[in-house]
């Protein structure tokens, strides 16, 4: 697994990678009773979103309005999908590599790295408990006829921070990291600078040398706005 320390401005990191958009595999450890049922739901959703982010870049037929409130749920989720994307694919990894501008060294890179990861696991531990609360409370609405909306969102965030928690602790504990300074992560520092033209097209010429096709939103989203 390869992760990208990408320069956001100053002495400023954020961590990226990109993997094939399919959902994280079950745990055999879960393998039954409720919490199995909400891993199982999850993914389906998860598989649903991703879909819908392929079709929103591609031609379809006209929806009604129905279908693009739905359309637009599934993407919002396949953005709160790319914002835990690498957490989750973090949990089974034994060896991952952190690529980051040359102009930074190993060590530096790696405590960066420990930092951002240190942060993750404090805020989905944080939230993971609020959101298992809100869940438990949300079968109190279980009575009142139709879907139980709160407890779908709630399970959704219950699941997901579950898997990020787990991938922190994972990059943290037991992943083994091997570092590989890469110059175009360090021409993305000085394409900030840059005028909104040909900061575009720079960091779409990055984007293309490092074989990473949604580099230029991560850096447009991360960096700029």
């Amino acid at each position: 697994m390869d992760v990208f320390l990408v320069p956001i401005g100053g002495d400023r990191y954020e961590l990226y990678c990109e993997v094939p958009d399919t959902a994280p595999e079950p745990d055999a450890a879960a393998a039954g009773g409720f919490f199995h049922r909400l891993k199982a739901r999850f993914h389906e959703v998860v598989a649903e979103a991703e879909r819908e982010r392929r079709l929103a870049a591609a031609d379809r037929p006209r929806r009604g309005w129905l279908g693009r409130l739905r359309a637009r749920a599934m993407r919002l989720v396949a953005e709160s999908i790319a914002e835990q994307r690498l957490l989750w694919h973090l949990r089974g990894q034994a060896n991952a590599s952190l690529l980051h501008p040359d102009d930074v060294d190993g060590l530096h890179a790696i405590g960066v790295l420990r930092k951002q990861l240190g942060r993750d696991y404090d805020k989905h531990q944080f939230w993971l408990i609020f959101d298992s609360v809100c869940l438990l409370l949300s079968f109190l609405l279980v009575p009142i006829p139709g879907p139980n909306l709160l407890f779908y969102y709630f399970a959704f965030r219950v699941v997901g921070h579950y898997f990020s928690l787990r991938g922190a602790r994972q990059g943290l504990n037991v992943t083994t990291w091997r570092t590989e300074p890469r110059a175009p992560l360090t021409e993305l520092r000085q394409a900030i600078g840059l005028d909104p033209a040909s900061r575009e097209q720079h960091v779409n010429d990055i984007a293309l040398r490092l074989q990473l096709e949604h580099l230029a939103t991560f850096f447009r989203r991360t960096a700029i706005t």
